[in-house]
């Protein structure tokens, strides 16, 4: 199970600090986009992470949007050179549309789901499946333990369909519950707090071995 560490910051030069303090611990970095629609609040204007391009050109952009209408942000994401673009569903008109125009650009396409939404259909060309372990947004909330069953659910939708999208959760990971999500079947988690709460390097090499001891 892969660990990437994800990044929620209204203001740039705070995602900054953070850019710098994981990029040599973790090829893939996610970053989180609120346009204040979807959720209350709004990040950082996406466009900065090409400000300092001699500094991120080994990062492995992966951008979560959490925003209405998650198609209309495909061509900012391929601007700042994300290899992967997540979008949540409740507030998309046409998973079909988006996945295909993102993959039309030679980029994965995810879709990400909220703890209350249901799975529900998933194109063919879905490179990833992300479940939220909490409500989406600012808000820090535990993880709602119903998680592992959508992941159940969803494990057994890829089986049975053939289909080979990844499977990953977001929101509330930590050292507590890391090893159980590990056990549960997915294939990358996203963490936030229990990487940045702290030093980095310590944190991500504790929550690999927790995961798998």
């Amino acid at each position: 199970m892969q660990i990437i560490p994800a990044i929620l910051e209204k203001n740039f030069d705070q995602a900054w600090i953070k850019i710098r303090q994981v990029k040599d611990f973790s090829k893939w970095v996610q970053i989180d986009v609120i346009d204040s629609k979807f959720s209350f609040g709004k990040t950082f204007e996406l466009e900065l992470l090409n400000n300092n391009p001699e500094e991120t050109e080994n990062i492995l952009w992966d951008i979560h949007l959490m925003v209405e209408e998650p198609i209309n942000w495909i061509e900012k994401c391929n601007f700042v050179g994300a290899l992967r673009i997540i979008g949540q569903v409740e507030k998309m008109s046409d998973r079909e549309s988006f996945v295909n125009q993102i993959k039309d650009l030679g980029i994965d396409a995810g879709l990400a789901m909220d703890i209350d939404t249901k799975i529900g259909d998933i194109p063919k060309e879905t490179d990833l499946v992300l479940l939220m372990g909490r409500k989406s947004g600012f808000e820090t909330q535990p993880v709602d333990n119903k998680i592992f069953e959508k992941i159940k659910e969803l494990v057994k939708i890829r089986n049975e369909s053939g289909y080979r999208f990844l499977i990953a959760v977001d929101g509330g990971v930590n050292e507590d519950n890391i090893k159980s999500f590990n056990q549960s079947g997915i294939d990358i988690v996203y963490c936030t707090g229990a990487i940045f709460n702290g030093m980095v390097k310590d944190n991500l090499e504790k929550l690999k071995y927790v995961s798998e001891n």
